[in-house]
């Protein structure tokens, strides 16, 4: 039997006498081009999203919704549209299951959803932190240690399997964030646990009265990594993650993150070298490094968790350390004044 190498030297050798050695060029650029095309198959259809209130993660245009905003600009930075509708709260995974939506761009991953949806890297953490009163013990690192203690929760939450051991705390249902702080500071409830970004915003707004009038946690007692997850039987499902996916270090660089999460500062492997940079808002950087930089994910660590430590991202470069950024970006702006002095109306916590 012919080997196929040999089949095929001899189709070209033919073809070569034929059309000359331009008719070769011409058929081999076209099959390079029809590889590269069904590479990039363009995602023509806009892709139907839910999913359920969750702030500030997800919620209606007009409210806090940092998940979807990311998802949606990692989406449009890879050339797909987006819509989310914001359904009630049970029903989202019967929903995507059935197939009535295209995906999610907020989700766990869940052994049932896992078996329908194909899903992103996470692009970002929910860490949630047991805050209490001032002086309150809040170095318990899982919640069997909180046995018998009042946990106000919000009741339209999904927390996870862990908050279903009825062995545990006692949970005290709420409404909101703001309603499970007030339960807290009414002493309706001992602790309540609040998302990490939530606790950032809180230490960011709210300084003086949370150090006067709260106690929090180190230790996040629950972590769940959040992702963007599509229908495996979607066209282009792969494609579309795959774009997702590289969009993701985009965000981080170009200091989209910052902005869409409203936050000064924050810590990722912006160069992929297993390690975290802290990255701010602007290239203005401050004069002086930053007291808190929040993690978009607890791993990889960098092997201290001391802010000052930590490499600095800036003007498109990673630095060591604060005192090898050049003086050119240690300009008072943004991350001096709270963000230019805006106070973001996320939340409206009162002490």
């Amino acid at each position: 039997m012919r080997s196929p190498f040999k089949r095929c030297r001899r189709f070209l050798l033919r073809f070569t006498l034929c059309f000359g050695l331009a008719g070769v060029f011409a058929f081999m650029a076209g099959g390079l081009s029809a590889i590269a095309a069904r590479a990039q198959t363009p995602i023509s259809r806009t892709l139907r999203l839910a999913s359920t209130p969750w702030s500030p993660f997800t919620n209606a245009p007009g409210k806090a919704r940092f998940a979807l905003e990311l998802v949606h600009a990692a989406l449009e930075r890879g050339g797909i549209t987006a819509n989310t509708t914001i359904i009630e709260d049970g029903k989202l995974t019967a929903a995507l299951l059935k197939g009535e939506y295209d995906g999610s761009a907020a989700l766990w991953k869940d052994a049932e959803r896992e078996r329908t949806l194909l899903y992103s890297k996470p692009y970002l953490e929910n860490r949630l932190i047991l805050v209490g009163r001032k002086g309150s013990d809040v170095s318990a690192t899982k919640l069997s240690a909180l046995k018998g203690k009042r946990i106000a929760l919000v009741e339209t939450f999904a927390y996870g399997d862990a908050i279903s051991d009825s062995s545990g705390p006692i949970y005290v249902p709420s409404t909101s964030e703001e309603d499970s702080l007030q339960k807290v500071l009414s002493k309706a409830a001992e602790y309540t646990l609040l998302d990490e970004l939530v606790v950032e915003y809180i230490l960011k707004n709210y300084p003086g009265p949370a150090k006067e009038f709260l106690a929090f946690g180190s230790t996040p007692l629950l972590v769940r990594t959040l992702h963007f997850a599509v229908r495996k039987d979607l066209p282009n499902a792969g494609l579309i993650i795959d774009k997702f996916n590289s969009e993701l270090q985009v965000l981080i660089a170009d200091h989209t993150y910052n902005r869409l999460l409203q936050l000064d500062w924050i810590q990722a492997d912006v160069n992929g070298d297993g390690k975290l940079e802290n990255i701010p808002i602007s290239d203005q950087a401050g004069t002086v490094p930053p007291d808190r930089s929040y993690k978009l994910a607890t791993a990889p660590a960098t092997p201290s968790d001391s802010t000052n430590s930590t490499g600095f991202f800036v003007g498109g470069k990673v630095y060591q350390n604060w005192s090898t950024v050049p003086d050119a970006f240690k300009l008072a702006g943004p991350n001096d004044t709270l963000s230019g002095g805006t106070k973001f109306s996320i939340f409206s916590f009162k002490f």
